[in-house]
């Protein structure tokens, strides 16, 4: 097994449909060994039983927002577990009134909360495991298509992924001295609880399945698969990357069209769409 005797830490899992459960399960089937963070009482119910799912009973609190829950953090990762070879960063937030209506009404008291929980989370994250972390262990964060195009609905975090997925970038130079790797994944849309907080999701479930070229949405079993590649040593020479996962959806230039009875037509079933 490709993981097999490595450790690595998940932060961020909400329920067994979240994209870092997809990628703590497919690390544990190549035999790491995983800890877990849950952010508060409410989500500590739905993280234990997961861990224990995935045979681990070490389980912590973190909320980003908190000096003190990352100094705990690594204090009980250093005597329960000593070092890691990966981790995971699965934490965004926005305020739901900054994913409604227009961007330009994004208020800054919003906008601080985007960047520090979506942004600055992963900053902190990477600097506070960075004496915990084996030569060659990577870091992996997940990041969305709305950071480098307009996405209906997604206003203030696309500007926060952009904002992270530059911080990717930046930390995979000043970490490759020690030969620690930093990645980011770049997923299709799923349903997942973060995504529940988007207007008119449905919509652009049926808009990517049916204008990917691979005519369909992914799942978190297949992100799951791509994270589990950049977390081992199969990804060794890869780092600053922004993996998509999504279909091939990122690569199209225009909507996807047939010619019916010499007409063009886009690929819409309304009918369909109702179901």
């Amino acid at each position: 097994m490709i993981l097999k005797g490595k450790k690595g830490l998940i932060v961020g899992v909400a329920n067994n449909k979240s994209i870092a459960y997809g990628i703590a399960k497919a690390c544990k089937e190549q035999g790491a060994e995983l800890c877990f963070t849950f952010l508060n009482e409410s989500l500590e119910k739905r993280v234990r039983p997961i861990a224990e799912e995935l045979g681990s009973e070490r389980v912590y609190e973190l909320d980003v927002s908190k000096k003190e829950h990352f100094e705990k953090l690594i204090a009980d990762l250093q005597k329960d577990v000593g070092k890691l070879d990966f981790v995971v960063h699965s934490v965004a937030f926005a305020p739901r009134e900054a994913l409604d209506g227009d961007f330009i009404d994004t208020s800054k008291e919003a906008f601080n909360v985007a960047m520090e929980i979506s942004v600055f989370s992963f900053i902190e994250l990477s600097r506070y495991v960075l004496p915990l972390l084996n030569p060659g262990a990577s870091i992996l964060t997940l990041t969305y298509m709305g950071s480098v195009k307009h996405v209906a609905h997604y206003n203030v975090m696309g500007v926060a992924k952009a904002a992270l997925e530059s911080s990717v970038r930046y930390l995979a130079f000043e970490l490759g001295r020690q030969n620690i790797r930093v990645n980011a994944i770049s997923a299709g849309p799923i349903r997942t609880l973060a995504a529940s907080g988007i207007g008119d999701f449905r919509t652009i479930l049926r808009w990517n399945e049916i204008n990917s070229p691979l005519r369909k949405n992914v799942t978190i079993e297949e992100v799951g698969n791509a994270g589990m590649y950049l977390l081992s040593p199969l990804a060794s020479g890869v780092t600053g990357e922004i993996h998509y996962v999504d279909a091939g959806y990122h690569i199209m230039g225009m909507c996807a069209t047939e010619d019916i009875d010499g007409k063009v037509s886009i690929l819409w079933d309304e009918n369909r769409d109702k179901e």
